[in-house]
């Protein structure tokens, strides 16, 4: 995939962590939030800061191991044309995406549930991590977490994965991470004004139908670029 064919996707995470940062909050604000209290005083942003940057990498792993597998799986069965196949399903997912914030449609819930199977097996590691003092406990509880049951985060993951590459999937998610830093990092001065913004209806609806807007336009390009590649 081309760096002008991922664009779209990489848009796509950022405005999606971005958007879904209420609901990234309600999820691990808490836990988030304990760390503070957990370091100390002094030490609270530094805790904040290397639980979320764990957190973070655990998703772009996730994202650059599950792209990874995809692409490869199409090669060893021989699927033909799947890089273009994976091209299609990544500008369905961020159709999907914001279609789910146009019209506040709950399509990430099925894939949530998904998950809750996993989360109920690992969970008793990550009560563990969490009570360890330290940096290192910091860091292991923050990459347990990226494993967070989350729609949000699955819907990401699954673009990630249609992006057929490690290098790929794991900037999809890593963008998708930066976007849900403002609200878990807890920035304030200009985080009240930006909670408002986020929780606008008008304000989701535009982000959602923009990222509609690119789900045609990734189709467009990568139609364009079969018409040249036909033509030539």
């Amino acid at each position: 995939m081309s760096l002008v064919e991922l664009v779209p996707a990489l848009t796509t995470a950022f405005l999606a962590g971005l958007l879904g940062a209420g609901h990234c909050f309600g999820m691990c604000g808490g836990i988030a939030g304990g760390l503070g209290a957990m370091a100390g005083r002094g030490n609270a942003i530094g805790a904040a800061l290397a639980f979320n940057l764990a957190r973070i990498l655990s998703y772009g792993l996730l994202g650059g191991v599950a792209a990874l597998i995809v692409g490869l799986g199409g090669e060893v069965l021989s699927v033909p044309g799947w890089s273009r196949w994976l091209r299609i399903a990544t500008a369905i997912m961020i159709a999907l995406i914001g279609v789910h914030y146009l019209f506040n449609l709950h399509v990430l819930a099925v894939i949530e549930r998904g998950g809750a199977r996993l989360w109920g097996k690992i969970s008793p590691l990550v009560r563990k991590l969490a009570s360890a003092k330290g940096p290192p406990g910091r860091l292991a509880l923050g990459l347990a977490w990226g494993l967070l049951p989350c729609g949000l985060v699955y819907s990401i993951l699954l673009t990630a994965a249609a992006t057929g590459g490690f290098a790929t999937g794991f900037l999809v998610m890593l963008a998708f991470g930066a976007g849900t830093l403002p609200v878990l990092m807890g920035l304030t001065g200009w985080a009240p004004a930006l909670g408002v913004l986020l929780g606008d209806k008008n304000f989701r609806r535009a982000i959602g139908a923009a990222l509609i807007l690119l789900a045609a336009w990734s189709l467009l390009v990568m139609g364009s670029a079969g018409g040249e590649h036909a033509h030539h």
